[in-house]
Order: structure tokens, then sequence, then C-alpha cells
């Protein structure tokens, strides 16, 4: 189904969006709880998938906004399909090699986005696991200059995720943080220290304790997003303030 037109008026809650198509004032599910309001601007220009259900609330929901000349995707649950589907492809050369691959794996009371491993027989031909490898991703909207910055808004069960993987990470298991920019201006990236000083903490202790980093960016269109296949640089320190930064 094509994507539709829209202008963007205003977000009364951060579940949807009004906005204009051809004249008239809709509603649209918006598929990030983030702030984005550096985004979702009035009067910006947004791309709009139209919805085939009869029953539900909202016709439309927002994919895309246009910001800085680039095409940003909004549609934060695809930064994780995105990822995926980059790995079992191979174009995330640090973590090729695996022969299994899970979405969405259950540890105590968190669900880690992606799990690898790989397949293993023992001496009496039983195939198990090995090489466990638990993936978190996080899709990044918010831009500075040309800085990635995450999150654009306190989150809790982020920081929540993070000492997840510290957790799994002492049990001598492989764990990384995958920050995919959603935004093609992102070429660099830094946490959100302003935003949320304890998230920015808490991604600090996981690197100090043997998490990885890896920062990637999409490339985005109306007829698909594919994962540039090039890590980025990132900087845990503190940066700036954004008024200094902006000057």
């Amino acid at each position: 189904m094509d994507y539709v037109k829209g202008i963007f008026k205003n977000r009364p809650n951060r579940f949807i969006a009004e906005v204009e198509v051809e004249g008239n004032l809709e509603i649209a599910h918006v598929p990030n709880t983030g702030r984005c309001k550096e985004l979702l601007v009035e009067n910006a220009t947004v791309w709009l998938k139209p919805s085939d259900n009869p029953n539900r609330k909202t016709k439309f929901s927002l994919h895309f906004v246009e910001n800085r000349g680039e095409l940003v995707s909004l549609y934060s649950q695809q930064a994780n399909s995105i990822v995926y589907d980059a790995i079992v492809n191979g174009k995330i050369k640090e973590l090729s090699g695996y022969s299994y691959h899970q979405r969405e794996k259950t540890v105590d009371n968190s669900r880690i986005d992606i799990y690898l491993a790989n397949h293993e027989d023992d001496c009496c031909g039983m195939n198990f696991l090995t090489d466990s490898c638990y993936v978190e991703v996080k899709g990044v909207t918010l831009i500075v200059g040309d800085e990635a910055r995450f999150p654009d808004a306190p989150t809790e069960r982020g920081a929540k995720h993070l000492k997840e993987l510290i957790k799994l990470k002492k049990e001598r298991n492989r764990c990384c943080v995958f920050f995919l920019i959603q935004h093609p201006a992102g070429k660099f990236f830094r946490p959100n220290w302003e935003n949320d000083p304890n998230f920015s903490k808490t991604l600090n202790e996981a690197f100090d304790a043997g998490v990885e980093i890896l920062v990637y960016r999409c490339d985005n269109r109306l007829d698909g997003i594919d994962l540039i296949p090039e890590s980025l640089d990132f900087d845990l320190a503190q940066s700036l303030p954004d008024s200094i930064v902006n000057d």
C-alpha cells in the first residue's frame, strides 16, 4: 500500500497526531512514544500509512516526517526488524557468524530484542546452543548538529534493559546495545545526558562492564528502509550544553 502525504498540525498526546490530508483534518496513530518535538513541528510534511482495518480508531499511522531535507522514520518498532534482518543477512560484521537467531528472548522479567547463538553437537549427537549473544536495539531520531542522541525523553525501561545486559555479561554472555540512527543526518552517537542522566550513566556502566555498543544508521525511502552496513563512532562523555552547541 502506498503512503499518503500529509501536513502535521498537532499532537494531543503521545499516541496520536492531528494531520491535514487533502484539506481534511485526520487523526493518525504515532508509532513512537518519544517526544519527537524537534521533528513533529507544525506544518511539517509527514507520510502516512493508511489502515485497512475498518474497526481501528485511527485511519492512518504516521511513519515518516521530513526534517532537514531528510526522511526520518518514526516507526520505532521497525528498528528491531531492520537490525534483525541485517544480522540474518550478514550486513553487520560485528554480529556475523551466528547460526541461530531469535527475536524477543525472555530473560527473567525482561525481553531482550535479539538473541544469537551457535548450534553445536555433543558426543551423543544432541544439539545445543553455545556462544550466547544478547542484543538490545534502540531507535534514535533526535539529532543535535550531526550528533544522534538517545533518549529524547527519560526512559526507565531503557535503563532497566541496560542493567539486564550488565547482569548477563557478568554471567559470561556476550551482550550488545545497538543504536540504530533513524535520522540520516546523524553521523555520530552520544547519550542524551541533558534529558536522561540516569540512562546515560547506566550506559557508561554497561560499557565499562564489557557490554558492546554498536551504532549504525538507516537509508530511508518510501519504498523501503535499509541499514547502511558501516558502523559509526560514539562518545559516552557528557557533551556541551545544547545552547553552546547551537551558537
